[in-house]
């Protein structure tokens, strides 16, 4: 990197330092301040526990947003606050912390983490990009390196994901340094569009991937959540893989197509990139006892997961063996059945050495995202037990004008969701904005499950900023991508996205799987 675009790299992130900290100051003062002026205004017809509730989520929201404090800490304020201040009692308050969709999730990070430990989503990474119809085209490794992202952060976190991938597209950028160097040519990588083009791919792939499955990405899961706890409302994991496999699909299709054209390569072939995708799966070796062992967990909690709607397809809805599987293998006991296996299945039992042990299990279990998770769910089953959903739900659909379409409600939702995802965490976006779109729906009597829907896909189109999520991040650190490319590209993949894409799939396909229930 040049000296005089280190210098720019510097003052760009100066200035984010300096942004961060206003932003964060902000949020301490005027969150308590809000909060109290909440209090102290009178809301006619709101009972006194959910005026409470609104004056705490109102502290919450803020600090979400701002990060004062760090986000766990917030969402493990917000049930206390409400202990304290007579809102509902302990057992209730913190009676979300063990929900089952928290299991769920604990059982993906798991697993999730036995594949990253053992190499598994490494492997399944070269396997992909050293298939015969990738071989040297660039656009073909620009195409294979997306897929390999989209398809493992469907079940490993974007964030792993993207750490894994990142030294990889690295590697084949050094491998197209080398080629311009070998036929007497200099380039920068910085200012090489393709460079810039793989980086954002990707970044972009590994949220764009996260749509496919419950466990994908917390947006997901929390919206889940919500439904089921708020409406009480069940999707099951087969039922989300249907809207978001199409999701993933178009998504993916129009990044690509997008990024392909915007950062084009120069040249025809990749000199060298083959023998780099060789040479680092043969340094892979060949399959191990624990990733065989790892497969299998996976595999049995994956079957697990989709049995119920095959047999909701094959013996209807209201079969007995559907129910009685559904009763012993919910979601949340199927993640844990295949996570607990990896404890179980040895890899030396002479030394009693098993797959995973607890000491790294719990290393790769992201805790705040659970109680992040934990604190949502909480804030929104208060928002219920209290009253202040109903009343909020009526505020928000008398603001759209007393008869809202389904239209209106999903598109003003989901942009919501996208708008307040690219500038702070789209989990906590998620959390904030997930129990009004679910009650405002209610509210004006539709089904909750496409704005839930519409809103948890939203979450996931962070594309604009480094900082609307840690895929981003990574990638815009290796200096080959511009801020401004980052924002334009973005952009276009946003709205794009949203209107061409999750609309159309939330109003159409899953207003159809809902009818079919």
């Amino acid at each position: 990197m040049s000296t005089e675009t280190k210098s720019q790299s510097d003052k760009i992130h100066e200035a984010e330092l300096a942004f961060d900290r206003k932003r964060r100051t902000f949020g301490m003062i005027c969150g308590p301040i809000c909060a109290i002026l909440v209090m102290i205004t009178p809301i006619p017809d709101l009972p006194l526990p959910a005026h409470k509730l609104l004056a705490i989520m109102t502290l919450i929201a803020l600090w979400w947003i701002t990060e004062p404090i760090p986000i766990p800490v917030t969402s493990l304020l917000g049930p206390t606050l409400a202990v304290i201040c007579g809102v509902v009692g302990a057992k209730d308050a913190y009676a979300a912390f063990a929900n089952p969709m928290i299991f769920l999730f604990m059982g993906g990070f798991i697993i999730a983490k036995g594949m990253m430990m053992h190499g598994l989503d490494r492997k399944f990474a070269f396997a992909l990009l050293s298939m015969s119809w990738v071989g040297s085209n660039p656009r073909r490794i620009f195409l294979a390196v997306g897929l390999a992202c989209a398809l493992c952060s469907g079940w490993v976190s974007n964030t792993a994901t993207a750490a894994m991938m990142f030294p990889i597209a690295l590697g084949l950028l050094e491998a197209i340094k080398e080629m311009f160097a070998a036929n007497g040519k200099t380039i920068e990588l910085h200012e090489y569009k393709y460079a810039t083009g793989l980086m954002l791919m990707t970044a972009y792939a590994c949220s764009i991937g996260g749509v496919l499955t419950p466990i994908g990405t917390p947006p997901n899961i929390i919206m889940l959540g919500f439904l089921d706890q708020m409406a009480g409302i069940h999707i099951s994991f087969f039922e989300w893989m249907i809207w978001g496999f199409v999701a993933m699909v178009i998504y993916f299709i129009i990044a690509y197509l997008i990024l392909v054209n915007m950062f084009p390569a120069d040249v025809k072939r990749i000199d060298g990139a083959e023998a780099f995708i060789a040479e680092k799966r043969r340094a892979l070796g060949g399959w191990t006892r624990a990733q065989k062992n790892t497969l299998v967990g996976f595999c049995v909690a994956v079957i697990l997961w989709v049995t119920p709607g095959i047999l909701n397809i094959a013996l209807g809805p209201d079969s007995p063996i559907l129910k009685m599987y559904s009763k012993l293998f919910p979601e949340a006991i199927a993640a844990m059945a295949g996570a607990l296996l990896l404890f179980f299945l040895p890899v030396n039992w002479k030394e009693r050495e098993f797959t995973l042990n607890w000491k790294d299990a719990a290393a790769g279990i992201e805790w705040g995202t659970l109680i992040l998770f934990g604190g949502g769910l909480a804030m929104g089953g208060m928002m219920y037990k209290t009253g202040l959903s109903t009343w909020v739900g009526d505020c928000i659909v008398g603001w759209m004008g007393g008869e809202p379409s389904l239209f209106m409600m999903v598109a003003i939702f989901s942009v919501m969701a996208l708008l307040l995802s690219e500038l702070s965490s789209h989990t906590a976006a998620t959390n904030m904005i997930g129990p009004l779109g679910v009650t405002a729906a209610m509210a004006a009597g539709f089904s909750p499950i496409p704005v839930a829907v519409g809103i948890a896909l939203s979450s996931s189109l962070g594309f604009m900023l480094p900082v609307s999520t840690p895929p981003n991040a990574i990638v815009y650190a290796s200096g080959y991508v511009p801020i401004t490319k980052m924002i334009k590209t973005g952009v276009y993949i946003d709205f794009i996205g949203i209107f061409c894409v999750t609309i159309p799939i939330v109003l159409y396909l899953v207003e159809f799987i809902v009818g079919a229930r």
